[in-house]
């Protein structure tokens, strides 16, 4: 269990991934009640979240560079506050995608890529929650698993709803449109893999 002194590093990942989760929610129900005359309100809200993840990392940043003594390497602590920030980054992308490609409507796959997202980004936050416990890692290890295990039905997700768009719209330009988001929602699921592995990675250097 982390010291009193350490529960600030492990507390603020925790926080950051809450605005990934909350951004990932967001998507989802932007996506359900899609309107795109409401683009900019939308890209607004979505801003927030990422900018609530900024800061986090931005204070994790500066806990780092005033710190003697830190629960594991200052470097890994880095890195995984930087990849967290990257999943919000990515999620605000997507939207940030069918804003620039005018996408008029969504299709169910879409919807159903977001509601996975999600999940990932509900399974990085438990693994983050569980990490302090690192010294004794088998239930940490196997929540890594589970989220590789969703990550991989993503990546399963991303191919069929790739090739399944040729048979909902005829014109190239979205077609190619679409291609580009699956894409942006695959990234957004890998993502939260990196996080997990990153942690993984650190278990097996301290354990």
């Amino acid at each position: 269990m982390a010291s009193k002194a350490d529960k600030f590093y492990f507390q603020n990942f925790v926080e950051a991934a809450d605005a990934s989760c909350k951004a990932a929610d967001y998507l989802v129900s932007c996506l359900i009640n899609y309107r795109p005359g409401t683009m900019e309100t939308m890209l607004k809200t979505m801003h927030d979240y990422e900018h609530a993840g900024d800061t986090k990392k931005h204070e994790m940043s500066a806990a780092l560079a005033k710190a003697f003594v830190t629960p594991v390497d200052r470097e890994d602590l880095a890195l995984i506050s930087q990849n967290i920030d990257e999943v919000t980054d990515r999620i605000e992308e997507v939207l940030q995608c069918f804003y620039i490609n005018r996408i008029q409507h969504v299709t169910p796959e879409a919807i159903e890529f977001a509601r996975r997202i999600a999940d990932c980004c509900r399974q990085m936050k438990d693994v983050l929650s569980e990490f302090p416990n690192f010294k004794k890692p088998a239930k940490l290890h196997n929540m890594v698993v589970a989220l590789n295990n969703t990550e991989e039905d993503c990546d399963q997700l991303y191919l069929n709803a790739s090739h399944k768009i040729r048979d909902q719209v005829s014109d190239v330009l979205e077609i190619i449109a679409w291609r580009d988001i699956y894409k942006k929602m695959e990234d957004c699921a890998d993502a939260c893999e990196h996080v997990s592995d990153c942690i993984d990675t650190v278990v097996m250097k301290n354990t």
